[in-house]
């Protein structure tokens, strides 16, 4: 489960915005992860609300916004939408698709006191 290393990181992130611009504790966190990014939303909330006891997410309420995937057709020449990355392009049913949006886990903002 490697979501607990990725709510390890983002805690990591957190704890860097405070060192540069001090507060107290983070009140509302917002994620935004792509549906190809390979993350599990639901171990992810898991690990964060796992990890965030005594440190700066304790207590935060944590919203994780899920991307659509997208990728671009080598064959028909379109960007096409996608939900694996085994998905065959919705246009011409063809296999060459290069993932182009969908593929990160980012903090898009969070609120802080």
């Amino acid at each position: 489960m490697h979501e607990v290393s990725l709510a390890g990181g983002i805690l990591q992130v957190v704890e860097q915005t405070r060192a540069r611009d001090p507060f107290e504790r983070v009140t509302h966190l917002r994620l935004q992860a792509g549906a190809l990014a390979g993350v599990e939303l639901s171990a992810l909330r898991f690990a964060l609300e796992s990890l965030a006891p005594g440190t700066l997410l304790d207590g935060a309420l944590i919203d994780i916004d899920e991307q659509p995937g997208t990728a671009w057709c080598m064959l028909c020449s379109r960007s096409v939408p996608i939900f694996t990355r085994l998905d065959l392009c919705p246009l011409c049913e063809g296999a060459q698709l290069q993932p182009t949006g969908g593929t990160d886990l980012k903090v898009v903002d969070m609120r802080v006191v």
